[in-house]
């Protein structure tokens, strides 16, 4: 004969739990990107948060643009958050390159003015295929603008100019003297310090 199992109560650990309100930084104007539930509000740092520019802005032409953040402090039940990095999306990355094109890829860290240090990555696609003399000295014209740029910027001007694309930019028209290109698109940045 088979024993009776004794039935143990299941603890609803949903009701224990509170929700918060994720907040962007104030470079990103403190907009409201979601809502997060916690037992403990200690338990919400360092939690990531990914949302795309169209989301923050209402612009659907930045659609492709993924912002990345990461909770830092709670007050009350308001979890603020830092910037930690942006990335573009890959099926946006593949439509930029095309056959008979090159893409070079130049990747460098940048020490802002106010003495932060941030990585990007930029991709610059020519209108015809590049030698690879060209491309390498196309790569070095690159990683000198970018830190030429991070040099005269403070931390929050270097990130809202590369997350917009102004700083892509102004690599294009500096850089297209040197050999035709397509476009530029600083495709990824992180956080170092």
């Amino acid at each position: 004969m088979a024993k009776a199992k004794s039935r143990r109560r299941v603890r609803d650990t949903w009701k224990e739990k509170s929700w918060y309100t994720i907040k962007t930084p104030l470079m990103f104007e403190e907009k409201e990107i979601g809502e997060t539930p916690a037992k403990d509000p200690e338990l919400l740092i360092g939690r990531g948060v990914e949302v795309t520019m169209r989301e923050l802005t209402g612009d659907f032409s930045k659609q492709y643009i993924k912002l990345r953040f990461e909770i830092d402090n709670v007050a009350g039940d308001v979890a603020s958050t830092k910037f930690t990095g942006h990335k573009t999306t890959t099926d946006y990355v593949r439509s930029m390159i095309r056959r008979g094109t090159s893409r070079i890829d130049a990747s460098t860290i940048v020490t802002t003015k106010d003495e932060r240090k941030i990585k990007l990555h930029v991709l610059a696609v020519t209108i015809r295929r590049a030698k690879s003399s060209q491309q390498r000295y196309m790569r070095q014209v690159i990683e000198d603008l970018l830190k030429e740029a991070a040099a005269e910027r403070t931390y929050e001007e270097l990130v809202k100019s590369s997350v917009n694309g102004k700083l892509a930019s102004e690599i294009y028209h500096t850089a297209k003297k040197i050999y035709p290109l397509k476009r530029v698109e600083i495709i990824k940045s992180k956080v170092i310090k």
